[in-house]
């Protein structure tokens, strides 16, 4: 699921559960009948239809299967809403490679390829539809067994999350006694870039889930909530530079599953210290931490880190300096001091209790 293209994504969302789309195809596979529907009624598409009949009608689940008794293909409007044109003859170039078999679906995957834009193709022997999309098809399952699949990734993610918060609660510890390495860094990145993409294969299910996948994204969100934010202050507190943040996230999102289980590679991407550093010590600027203190807005913590330049001067500086910052004040200098004092004394707390 996590190989899907945005492109297909967008189309499942056109015949996920509960819509008016979807309801149509059901009928006609439910009927045993077969079915091939291209959703887009642009010039490229007319380009490549012949015959048939212009209706120009709203669309209506009966309508569809009432049509789809026609040989010929199903026109919709782009977003779905109308009926163009029915019993149409598509002719895409013949030359496109293809891999299908039957006629029906050599004709879905060409135009797929040719033009893009969502085709869809229900089979009668098979009774299964499928969705070609540029060079890409997916049949659509069940909906039990896609919630089936979507559970046991939860599961998985939960396992993987909270392998993220007992990183990352070690990272706050080592920058509160300033003894952060390179490979304490490197490690919570690589939990985040775990969890990061299990989240987005289950945001492909609840997709093909539509109305059913309500639960499934309410969970997802509970686990993820605040990942992605702290990943991007983790790589604010270590890059190079602020201005390499963006890059470094793009980086470790380039590599594939095989070299993120490598921490040297995860390392390497965060453009620190050579791969074999690993064990280098890494000062933190701070933004993790002062994004967890209430009340300090990131606008704020940003001017206060500008200011003093590293967790541990800030640490180590007096009300009265960080009052000095712009936004700051008296209440924020309080509220700063207070609660990086909270996590030097809970760091100190467990390493001696």
């Amino acid at each position: 699921m996590a190989l899907r293209s945005d492109p297909l994504l967008a189309a499942l969302r056109l015949v996920a559960p509960g819509t008016a789309l979807r309801d149509g195809l059901d009928r006609i596979m439910q009927a045993g009948m077969g079915a091939l529907v291209v959703v887009g009624a642009g010039p490229d598409v007319l380009a490549v239809s012949s015959g048939g009949f212009l209706l120009d009608a709203e669309f209506t689940p009966q309508r569809l299967f009432e049509l789809a008794k026609m040989d010929g293909a199903i026109i919709l409007a782009d977003d779905g809403s109308r009926i163009a044109r029915a019993n149409v003859h598509l002719v895409p170039d013949s030359h496109i490679p293809t891999t299908e078999t039957g006629t029906r679906h050599r004709t879905a995957e060409r135009v797929a390829r040719q033009i893009d834009v969502p085709v869809l193709t229900v089979s009668e022997d098979m009774a299964v539809v499928a969705i070609h999309r540029r060079d890409q098809k997916y049949a659509l399952e069940p909906t039990q067994r896609v919630l089936a699949r979507a559970d046991q990734a939860l599961t998985i993610l939960e396992r993987y999350k909270n392998r993220l918060d007992t990183v990352s609660h070690m990272l706050s510890r080592l920058e509160v006694e300033d003894l952060v390495t390179l490979r304490d860094v490197a490690t919570v990145m690589q939990r985040a870039e775990m969890v990061m993409r299990i989240a987005e294969e289950i945001e492909g299910y609840v997709v093909e889930l539509g109305d059913d996948g309500r639960l499934v994204m309410l969970q997802l969100e509970e686990l993820t909530g605040g990942v992605d934010e702290d990943r991007r202050f983790v790589v604010k507190d270590y890059a190079p530079s602020l201005t390499s943040v963006a890059d470094v996230l793009k980086a470790l999102e380039r590599l594939d599953t095989e070299a993120l289980l490598d921490v040297h590679l995860v390392a390497a991407a965060l453009e620190v210290h050579g791969a074999a550093e690993l064990d280098s010590a890494m000062p933190t600027r701070g933004f993790r931490l002062l994004h967890k203190v209430p009340r300090v807005p990131e606008v704020v913590s940003d001017r206060v880190i500008d200011r003093f330049g590293s967790l541990q001067k800030i640490m180590r500086a007096s009300r009265a300096e960080l009052e000095e910052v712009e936004g700051v004040g008296d209440v924020r200098a309080q509220a700063i001091k207070e609660g990086l004092s909270r996590l030097a004394e809970s760091s100190i707390m467990e390493r001696y209790v």
